[in-house]
């Protein structure tokens, strides 16, 4: 590219360091990484050693002074934002404020009332005038070829009857993320954290929203924060229902979307194969013949190219509104948190219906 955009990371841990560095290296021709941003000190510098390798200038940058430095480089045109979930929001409007394009990891927010503050405080700071800066969420789900070939297919089952999605994870203490402090003090624990990925595939594979949930939580493994366990009916805005099923920690992992419609199934698992990990996507069609194909994960690469393809072409266009790609925007993102949000109170109330907040 003539002119690469300049980008920042807030943030140097597990995640930046495991699949943001190794990702944007495999795009190093798009962008030229600018600064990776820390609380301490050590944290930064850790992460920029990694990231040398692929970008030789990345500098490290710590503390308030070095938040300070990043929002007032006028070079910075884009910052990802990969820091404990109950801090991204104030920092992502600080940000937004500035002028900076932001890409925020997931959740979205910690709740649905959040993001209504969150939302209008987003409209109110260019209120008035063209080029808002974008605020994108990072849901590697909708990026997935799985998801993407699985939104085509969905038309050949037919009316749909029912829906499944069976989440087993896997987080014990052998995950990198079991210990992580701000997911143990997050309400909704790892339910939420983790579950967004479920909701957005699931709204990506169905091709329309959820209306009202009825759910049932508990808290059995105590290792984990509270509620570990979540068995939810939920209805689509197209009248069709479907169950969701998550426990947080389980001996044999299983992750699947299941679709039922009248003249076939379509469902999708989470698997591998050669060695590598990925989505095998089976159809059944009306003669119930099963035909699978495998996806390898390439999400996390996709909405990062998507990201920075977004800010270059608004960059080009200052002063006009640019219409970013709708997968990664913030409002998406927001939608997911409302689902589980809404799956979540139900728990809290017994079960009452509860509808899901529209944004």
């Amino acid at each position: 590219m003539a002119n690469p955009p300049h980008l920042a990371i807030l943030g140097a841990g597990i995640f930046v360091r495991t699949q943001y560095l190794p990702r944007l290296a495999e795009i190093s021709d798009l962008f030229v990484l600018k600064a990776i941003w820390s609380r301490t000190e050590e944290s930064a510098r850790e992460a920029v050693e990694i990231a040398r390798k692929h970008f030789p200038g990345v500098e490290y940058k710590w503390g308030d002074k070095g938040l300070d430095e990043i929002i007032q480089d006028e070079s910075i045109l884009g910052v990802a934002v990969v820091l404990a979930g109950q801090a991204q929001v104030d920092i992502s409007l600080k940000l937004l404020k500035a002028g900076k394009h932001v890409l925020q990891e997931k959740p979205a927010a910690a709740s649905a009332s959040e993001i209504e503050t969150a939302l209008s405080s987003y409209k109110s700071i260019y209120a008035n005038s063209p080029g808002q800066p974008i605020w994108a969420v990072a849901e590697n789900y909708r990026f997935e070829p799985a998801f993407v070939e699985c939104k085509k297919l969905l038309a050949e089952i037919g009316d749909m009857m029912t829906v499944e999605v069976i989440v087993e994870g896997s987080m014990n203490s052998a995950n990198p993320y079991f210990s992580s402090s701000w997911r143990r003090n997050f309400t909704g624990g790892f339910i939420l954290d983790m579950g967004v990925h479920f909701i957005a595939g699931l709204r990506m594979v169905v091709g329309c929203e959820v209306i009202s949930v009825s759910a049932m939580t508990s808290h059995v493994d105590k290792t984990l924060p509270p509620p570990d366990n979540i068995s939810s009916v939920f209805q689509l805005e197209n009248g069709c229902s479907g169950v969701f099923v998550m426990v947080v920690s389980s001996r044999s992992p299983k992750i699947l979307w299941r679709v039922v419609g009248l003249k076939g199934t379509l469902q999708v698992d989470r698997g591998s194969q050669d060695g590598r990990h990925g989505y095998v996507v089976s159809f059944y069609g009306a003669d119930g013949i099963c035909k699978s194909t495998f996806y390898p994960f390439s999400g996390v690469t996709e909405e990062l190219k998507t990201f920075i393809h977004d800010i270059s072409q608004a960059n080009l266009k200052k002063g006009s509104s640019y219409e970013a790609e709708p997968r990664i925007s913030f409002v998406e993102g927001a939608r997911d948190v409302a689902v589980l949000d809404a799956m979540l109170e139900s728990g809290m109330k017994n079960g009452a219906l509860v509808q899901v907040k529209k944004f």
